[in-house]
């Protein structure tokens, strides 16, 4: 990774039972809400509608900015700032991507394994939707 930060995105995609995470195949391993990197040339907005796509098959709807998240250290990968999105969707998820599993969650269920920070992005959703 270079001297500067990279953009990325992460969606919280809200279904009727839950939200959605991914299960990731790649490092660093866990389960994480969907998103990935914004590509040159590309909106955030249309970068989370794209991600959330690949990743579980969902169209989304209702995409609203949720926060922006930078601390350094929130990716072991490198500097990574991620603009967060939540949005409504119907329909089954599916695993793609580089996604290798894929599952609806609550507060109360939500895995113990969770990459970035995202345990920390899931807290402050929860703690604002109340």
């Amino acid at each position: 990774m270079s001297e500067s930060p990279y953009p990325a995105v992460d969606i919280i995609i809200r279904t009727k039972a839950g939200v959605v995470l991914i299960e990731r195949k790649n490092y660093p391993y866990g389960w994480a809400i969907p998103g990935g990197f914004v590509d040159y040339g590309e909106t955030v907005e249309h970068a989370a509608v794209r991600e959330a796509l690949e990743e579980t098959g969902l169209r989304v709807k209702n995409l609203k900015l949720f926060g922006v998240y930078s601390d350094p250290k929130r990716d072991p990968r490198g500097h990574i700032i991620s603009i967060v999105f939540t949005a409504t969707a119907t329909g089954a998820p599916r695993a793609s991507s580089d996604a290798a599993g894929i599952g609806v969650f609550t507060k109360k269920t939500l895995p113990k394994q969770i990459a970035f920070d995202h345990k920390k992005v899931l807290k402050d959703y929860f703690r604002r939707i109340k």
